[in-house]
C-alpha cells in the first residue's frame, strides 16, 4: 500500500484527528472519437484523486486533492472543515486486508480506430444518408481505501466501452438511434450494428400512435424507467426518511409475482468486491416473486435502522460522503423472445428511447418518447413521433406483464424487455 496514503493517516493523528480514512482513485483512458462519419479526435488521459475524511472531537471533515498531494495542506483543510460540522457517531469499517484483480480486456488505439471505422462503414452501407458518431475507449482504474482502524483494500480493473450514434435527417424529420456497451471481453460491435439497422428499418415510415391506455413494450433500453424508481424505494435512506412507499412493507407483496430483483456484485462487467466504506459487497435477494425481502444501506443508515450494513455505501463523487447505492441490479428474465413479445401486441407501442427524466420516488412519470414504434396485430407498422407516456411505476408493476429473455446491461442494471398491460399514451 502506498506510503504516501499511510502518511496521511499518521499526519491526521498527529494533528488531533481520532479517526481517519483515505480513499484514492487512479484512472487511465484512451478514448477515440468519431464525428460526421470520420475520425475526429484521439485522447490519452490520466487522473488521480485523493479524498481524506477525518474526525476531530467526533466532527467530520472531508478534503480532496487531485494530482500530487500536499499532505499537510490536505490534513489542514480537512480539520478546518471538521470544526464547522456537528459531532456524529463515527462509522469506519473494521480492519482487514484485501487486494482484488478485476482486469478485463484491453485494446490499442489502432484497434479502437479500426472497430469504429468498420461499424460506421457497415451502417452507411445499409443507409448511405446516415450521419454517424462513435466513441470507443480502453480504460484502467485502481481504487484504494485505507483507514486508521487497520483497513487496507484495493482493486484494479480494466475494461472497454463504446457508444454508437446513427442520425438521419429527411426534411424536417430527424431520427436518432443510439446504443453502446461496457465490457471486460473483447469488443464486438456487430450485434449492436445489426440492432441499429433493424431499428432503422422499423422507422422507415411514420405513423400515428394509439391514444389512451394501451399495452406498451418497454425494451431493455427503456425499462430502466421502472427500475430506477424501484431502486430508490429499496434504498435504506428512503426508508429512514419514510419517503419510500415500501418503508413498512417488508415480507409483503409489493409488485407482480412475476418479478424478482437481486443485487449480484460478482457479475461482470460491473463486478465490485467492496463499497466505498470498505465493506464487502453482498448478493442481496431484494424482491422475490413480488415479495419485498430487504432494503440496502450503508453503515450509517444500517445503524440508524438497527440492521446490518449490506455493503452499499458508495460515493457519488470524491468530495461527497458515502450514501446507499446498488451494485448490479439484476431483474429476472422471462421466456419470451423480443419477437414473441411483439407478436402478442394487438394494438400498442414499443418504447426504445426516452427523453428527459424518469419518475421520482412517488412513481409518477410523464416522459417523451424519443424512439418508439406502433404495433398492430403483432406487427410493427412504423415509427411514432411527438408521443409521450405517463403513469405510475408502482401501479404499472402490479399489472399483468410479460418479461422477455433478452436481458442486457443498461448501466449497472441487467434487465430484459417488459410488456405491461396499460400505460397512458398521448400523441
Amino acid at each position: 500500500m502506498s506510503n504516501e496514503l499511510e502518511s496521511l493517516l499518521e499526519l491526521s493523528s498527529r494533528q488531533g484527528a481520532s479517526h481517519a480514512e483515505v480513499y484514492q482513485v487512479t484512472s487511465q483512458s484512451q478514448p477515440v472519437f468519431f464525428e460526421g462519419n470520420r475520425l475526429k479526435q484521439l485522447e490519452s488521459s490520466q487522473s488521480i484523486g485523493t479524498a481524506l475524511r477525518l474526525w476531530q472531537d467526533n466532527r467530520p471533515g472531508l478534503a480532496v486533492a487531485y494530482g500530487k498531494i500536499d499532505p499537510e495542506l490536505l490534513v489542514k483543510k480537512a480539520i478546518a472543515l471538521a470544526k464547522l460540522n456537528d459531532p456524529e457517531i463515527i462509522e469506519l469499517a473494521p480492519p482487514r486486508t484485501a487486494i482484488h484483480n478485476l482486469e478485463g480486456a484491453t485494446a490499442s488505439v489502432p484497434e479502437l480506430i479500426q472497430l469504429g471505422d468498420q461499424a460506421i462503414t457497415q451502417l452507411r452501407k445499409e443507409c448511405p444518408e446516415l450521419i454517424c458518431s462513435a466513441e470507443l475507449e480502453s480504460e484502467r482504474e485502481t481504487t484504494i481505501l485505507i483507514n486508521s482502524q487497520g483497513l487496507s483494500c484495493q482493486y484494479s480493473e480494466s475494461a472497454l466501452s463504446y457508444y454508437l450514434g446513427a442520425e438521419l435527417v429527411r426534411g424536417e424529420d430527424f431520427l436518432g438511434i443510439y446504443d453502446g456497451e461496457y465490457t471486460k471481453d473483447k469488443l464486438d460491435l456487430n450485434s449492436i450494428v445489426e440492432q441499429i439497422i433493424q431499428r432503422l428499418n422499423w422507422a422507415k415510415q411514420n405513423v400515428n400512435p394509439p391514444q389512451g391506455k394501451v399495452p406498451v413494450l418497454l425494451t431493455a433500453n427503456a425499462a430502466t424507467l421502472l427500475w430506477s424508481t424501484v431502486s430508490s424505494a429499496l434504498n435504506g435512506k428512503r426508508v429512514k426518511e419514510k419517503s419510500s412507499p415500501w418503508s413498512d412493507r417488508l415480507q409483503q407483496l409489493v409488485i407482480s409475482e412475476q418479478i424478482s430483483l437481486s443485487q449480484q456484485p460478482d457479475k461482470l462487467p460491473y463486478d465490485c468486491p467492496f463499497d466505498d466504506e470498505g465493506m464487502v459487497t453482498e448478493e442481496l435477494n431484494l424482491i422475490n416473486k413480488g415479495v419485498l425481502n430487504q432494503f440496502y444501506c450503508d453503515r450509517t443508515i444500517a445503524r440508524e435502522l438497527n440492521i446490518q450494513s449490506t455493503g452499499n455505501g458508495f460515493r457519488p463523487g470524491l468530495d461527497t460522503y458515502p450514501s446507499p447505492s446498488l451494485v448490479n441490479l439484476i431483474v429476472n428474465s422471462g421466456n419470451a423472445s423480443f419477437a414473441e413479445l411483439i407478436a402478442q401486441l394487438n394494438n400498442g407501442i414499443i418504447v426504445d428511447q426516452l427523453l428527459g427524466g424518469g419518475a421520482d420516488i412517488s412513481g409518477d412519470f410523464s416522459v417523451n418518447v424519443d424512439l418508439g414504434y406502433r404495433v398492430e396485430n403483432g406487427k410493427i407498422t412504423g415509427r411514432i413521433k411527438d408521443t409521450a407516456i405517463a403513469g405510475n411505476v408502482y401501479q404499472i408493476l402490479k399489472q399483468e406483464l410479460v418479461l422477455g429473455n433478452d436481458s442486457i446491461w443498461n448501466g449497472s442494471c441487467f434487465t430484459p424487455s417488459i410488456m405491461v398491460d396499460g400505460i397512458s399514451v398521448v400523441g
